[in-house]
């Protein structure tokens, strides 16, 4: 199985978790690749068997917070997934109000499943993302 993992990172801490997130399905015994949107190629990661992607919050401490514009237009690039499993995730530092749903709801509108969603304060990968890559062994 490869995963594609496409992240937009500002100071670092995005780009650091989705590392994390391509060793962990690496230690699952799968493929991955890991790119930033700037430089991820949407008809490559639309061929992946799953997806993965993530932005730093964008928005005012408490309100407002979204995904990055790149991050979105590189969502409205894939070609249509198909029910390809896909998970959203983001870094944060207070809050990330309803980010991850829309996100979601983006991904859906292409046609994935979103079966996982994931903040993360720091720059480390959510623990509950080597469940996720373990759902994706066992067919969803």
């Amino acid at each position: 199985m490869k995963v594609a993992i496409v992240y937009d990172s500002k100071t670092g801490k995005t780009r650091r978790a989705a590392e994390e997130m391509a060793a962990m399905v690496r230690d699952a015994g799968h493929e991955y690749s890991v790119h930033p949107v700037q430089e991820a190629d949407p008809a490559e990661v639309a061929a992946a068997d799953a997806i993965c992607i993530g932005s730093w919050t964008q928005g005012l401490m408490l309100i407002l917070q979204h995904a990055t514009q790149a991050t979105i237009d590189f969502i409205d690039l894939l070609s249509p997934l198909h029910g390809k499993p896909a998970a959203v995730f983001c870094t944060y530092l207070v809050a990330t109000g309803k980010m991850l749903p829309k996100m979601a709801d983006r991904l859906r509108a292409r046609g994935a499943d979103v079966t996982g969603q994931f903040k993360v304060r720091g720059p480390m990968a959510a623990k509950s993302f080597g469940e996720w890559v373990r759902t994706l062994e066992k067919g969803g």
